[in-house]
C-alpha cells in the first residue's frame, strides 16, 4: 500500500491546468503541420500556418492558446493500492483545478447554476471522471474543452438494423450541422455502442487518443480512416472558409450494447485541442 498525500494531488492538477492551456501536445502542432502541406485551399492553408504560430507564441510566452480556457474535464485512474491521506480525493482535485486556474491566470468559464447562470468564478466544479486501476500510482489527464466545440457535440439511437452506414451518416451529418462552429481542423471523437451515458463517455474518451493512433480492431481503424475522410471531403475548411481539411483526425470507441439499440455519439474537439497528462 502506497499513501499519497492530497496536497500532492493538488499541485500537480493545478500544474495540468495551466500546461494544458499553454502547450498544445506534441500530437496537434504535427497534425497541423500535415494539414499546412496538403491544404488545397490558400486561406486555408494561410489559416492552419497562423495556427501553427500562435501554438509557438502561446508556449513562448507561457500564455493560453485559446482564451476559452474551457471546462475543466478531470481523468484519474487511481490504483487500488493507493492510500489518499489529508482529505477527500474529489476535493483535492477541485482544489487544483481552481488554484491552477487562479496561478495560471485563466479565463473562468463556469457558471454554477445552468439557469441562474451565476459565474463560480474559480472555473469549479471540473467534471471528474474516476477509474479503479490496478497498481500503486494515480494518473491525472487534464482535458480542457472549450464551449463551442462541446456545444456541437451530439448522440443518438440508431436502430441495429442502421449499421455502419448509419452511424457514418450521423457522424457526418454532426460534423456538416456543427460547420465553422466548432473551430476547425477538429478533431473527431466517435463513441459507438454501451448505454446513454455510455457512448457520450467513450466519444468524450477517444479524444485523448492520439493523432495517427488508430484503434486496435482493424474493422474499427478502417472507419476511422473512412469518417476521417468523409468529413474532409464536406469542405467546411480551416475555420469553415473552405478547404480540405476539416478534420486533422477521428477516434473511434466502441462498447458492448443491448440487442435492441445502436447508440452512437460524436465529441468534437476544436483545433485548441488541449490535454496533458502526469503520473504521481
Amino acid at each position: 500500500m502506497r499513501t499519497i498525500h492530497v496536497d500532492e494531488i493538488v499541485d500537480n492538477v493545478a500544474r495540468l491546468c495551466w500546461e494544458a492551456c499553454y502547450y498544445l501536445p506534441a500530437d496537434i502542432v504535427e497534425g497541423f503541420r500535415k494539414a499546412e502541406r496538403t491544404e488545397q485551399s490558400p486561406l486555408g492553408k494561410s489559416i492552419i500556418s497562423q495556427l501553427i504560430e500562435n501554438a509557438e507564441l502561446a508556449a513562448e510566452q507561457h500564455m493560453p492558446y485559446c482564451h476559452d480556457t474551457g471546462l475543466a474535464i478531470v481523468y484519474a485512474d487511481v490504483g487500488q493500492d493507493v492510500h489518499i491521506t489529508g482529505g477527500p480525493f474529489l476535493e483535492a482535485i477541485q482544489a487544483g483545478v481552481r488554484k491552477g486556474y487562479e496561478e495560471g491566470f485563466l479565463r473562468k468559464s463556469v457558471v454554477g447554476d445552468p439557469l441562474l447562470r451565476v459565474n463560480t468564478n474559480d472555473n469549479t466544479p471540473a467534471v471528474v471522471h474516476t477509474e479503479i486501476v490496478p497498481g500503486d500510482q494515480i494518473k491525472l489527464t487534464l482535458l480542457p474543452k472549450g464551449g463551442g466545440s462541446e456545444n456541437m457535440s451530439a448522440m443518438k439511437f440508431l436502430l441495429p438494423g442502421e449499421g455502419e452506414e448509419g452511424v457514418k451518416q450521423f457522424v457526418l451529418d454532426t460534423i456538416i450541422a456543427a460547420g465553422g462552429k466548432a473551430c476547425p481542423p477538429i478533431v473527431v471523437g466517435v463513441g459507438i455502442g454501451g448505454s446513454f451515458d455510455k457512448v457520450t463517455a467513450i466519444a468524450k474518451e477517444s479524444v485523448l487518443r492520439e493523432i495517427g493512433q488508430h484503434h486496435h480492431e482493424p474493422h474499427i481503424a478502417r472507419l476511422e480512416r473512412e469518417l476521417l475522410e468523409l468529413v474532409n471531403k464536406t469542405g467546411i475548411g480551416p475555420q469553415g472558409l473552405g478547404g480540405t481539411n476539416t478534420a486533422l483526425w477521428v477516434s473511434v470507441e466502441t462498447y458492448a450494447c443491448h440487442i435492441t439499440a445502436l447508440p452512437v455519439a460524436v465529441n468534437i474537439q476544436c483545433h485548441a485541442a488541449r490535454k496533458q497528462s502526469t503520473v504521481i
